[in-house]
């Protein structure tokens, strides 16, 4: 059976973890308030509902911040799975006892997540992944963060057919979080390189993974567009826009809804 890692008697970490309060008591900030989770959710948070709802707040207050804790937090949001909300927060208290974070619903509070093996340790367990299965593995997730960032970094500069490479790699280690991303940025990647049909097909699994990513209705409708199916790319346009509604501001967004109607024209489709 697998170890709890809430228990103060455990040591489930490759690396000392430090529970510095148990599911039982209630974290506070450190003005005193009591830390409690969202009473509202958003439309993204409303996806997977056969699993539990979590959220990990990271303390990117000046001590902690000092610790490493905004490494931290861009490692715990790459590797999340869907289920899991990743936010930073203000002082959590045990200033000393730093990077902190806090795992909601259960309240628990633990200290020095410093390192990302720290972190992606972390999020294994608070996930309930078997460890014990290679693919699992916290430091293949880790590894499939970093290629998943080379790859991004080599799309911004017009290298998709590399970045295709790199992100098919990722997949291949099956990493227990952020596989909805690699497939979304594929799917870019895939679109770049004329492949439409892939596209399409990773965006639909991203999808099917997370159901309410908007990033991957974009993905979704993109790869529609370029096969002139012209009203289900913009029923994925208006999905993304509802579960995300700040894109409307975007550039890359208004562009994209332009260049829609531009080819649905009637002089265009004549």
């Amino acid at each position: 059976m697998k170890a709890n890692p809430f228990t103060a008697n455990s040591r489930p970490f490759s690396s000392p973890i430090f529970l510095l309060s148990t599911p039982n008591s209630t974290p506070k900030h450190g003005n005193g308030e009591t830390i409690k989770a969202s009473s509202s959710s958003s439309p993204s948070e409303q996806h997977n509902e056969n699993k539990m709802k979590i959220e990990i707040r990271v303390c990117t207050n000046r001590t902690c911040r000092k610790q490493g804790s905004l490494d931290i937090f861009q490692v715990l949001t790459g590797i999340a799975p869907p289920y899991v909300s990743v936010v930073s927060c203000g002082c959590l208290g045990r200033c000393g006892a730093g990077p902190n974070v806090v795992v909601l619903p259960e309240g628990v509070l633990l200290g020095h997540c410093g390192t990302p093996i720290k972190a992606a340790n972390m999020m294994s367990f608070v996930c309930g992944t078997d460890c014990s299965e290679v693919e699992s593995s916290p430091e293949n997730c880790l590894k499939a963060l970093a290629l998943r960032k080379r790859a991004e970094d080599d799309m911004s500069h017009g290298n998709f057919s590399l970045a295709y490479n790199l992100l098919s790699q990722a997949i291949d280690l099956n990493p227990f979080g952020g596989i909805h991303i690699l497939y979304k940025d594929r799917s870019a990647a895939r679109l770049a390189t004329g492949d439409t049909t892939g596209a399409l097909e990773d965006a639909t699994k991203a999808l099917t993974l997370a159901p309410n990513y908007h990033e991957a209705y974009i993905c979704h409708a993109d790869a529609l567009m370029d096969m002139d199916q012209f009203e289900a790319a913009e029923e994925s346009y208006s999905v993304a826009l509802e579960l995300e509604p700040s894109i409307r501001r975007s550039k890359s967004f208004k562009a994209r809804i332009a260049k829609l109607r531009e080819k649905a024209s009637p002089a265009n489709l004549g």
